[in-house]
């Protein structure tokens, strides 16, 4: 208790609190377009339940793993090394070593998940007959809520573990990690069922979400292979992309408008 008195008393342990909140909040974007995009392939009647159930095992698995953080930290220990392959680099060196420990393992299976579902929700908005007739919302198959609950879980998998090795490399005080994980997740349950609505309501939205989960798998497979790709060029390009949608979603309005006026 006396710990917890010293912690809430800490400044220094408020700025980490507010700084791992942001950062959770930003990492979770990930996780809630994809829990946004399954979801919305379920009946309507459906579809809030299934976001509730795939944010709460989210953090279910957040706080899970903060238990297991000894543990954790030992998933980015090599487990096997294929050793130097590529060609040389500018001053002779290999240029890439595959050496791959069981968090690489999980960020390539993540990765090629994304990619694959990303592709293939592609393929059903772009094709509408090729999903068989079956539609859901705006397009894509219909699927049980099993089965994307399954889906959510699997991803949640990749995202919790992400999320909880950067807050580990933040601080080292398990309350405050455990702190800003909820935090960071009731926002995400907060903004589920607006942010799948206004998804579903926007067609070139969901293409342009499904985009930027194409993305973000293909960084995870990057990341994996032990090439880095710096968080920040991915959410500049995710927020730039963002508004050129926003400026054309105006332009639509606008022209809807005038020809309203018109007639």
């Amino acid at each position: 208790m006396e710990s917890i008195l010293t912690l809430v008393a800490s400044p220094a342990a408020w700025a980490a609190l507010v700084t791992l909140v942001v950062l959770e909040v930003v990492l979770g974007i990930d996780n809630l377009i994809f829990v946004a995009i399954l979801s919305n392939k379920l009946p309507p009647n459906q579809r809030s339940k299934a976001r509730r159930i795939g944010i709460t095992l989210a953090l279910v698995l957040r706080l899970a793993l903060l238990s297991l953080i000894a543990w954790l930290t030992r998933l980015t220990a090599p487990v096997f090394d294929l050793g130097w392959v590529g060609a040389p680099g500018a001053h002779g060196e290999p240029s890439f070593e595959t050496a791959f420990s069981w968090r690489d393992l999980i960020l390539i299976a993540g990765g090629l998940f994304l990619v694959w579902k990303a592709t293939t929700e592609i393929h059903h908005n772009v094709d509408s007959h090729g999903d068989g007739g079956q539609s859901g919302g705006k397009g894509g198959v219909v699927m049980s809520m099993g089965s994307a609950i399954a889906q959510i879980l699997l991803l949640d998998i990749v995202f919790s573990i992400d999320s909880i090795l950067t807050a580990v490399g933040m601080t080292d005080q398990l309350p405050v990690m455990i702190a800003a994980v909820v935090i960071a997740v009731g926002v995400m349950l907060i903004a589920a069922d607006p942010l799948a609505d206004f998804i579903n309501r926007n067609p070139t939205i969901v293409m342009l979400a499904l985009g930027f989960l194409l993305m973000i798998g293909v960084v995870l497979i990057a990341d994996g292979f032990g090439v880095h790709v710096p968080k920040g060029y991915i959410y500049t390009a995710m927020g730039f992309s963002g508004a050129v949608e926003a400026l054309n979603m105006a332009a639509r309005r606008t022209r809807r408008r005038s020809r309203t006026e018109a007639d």
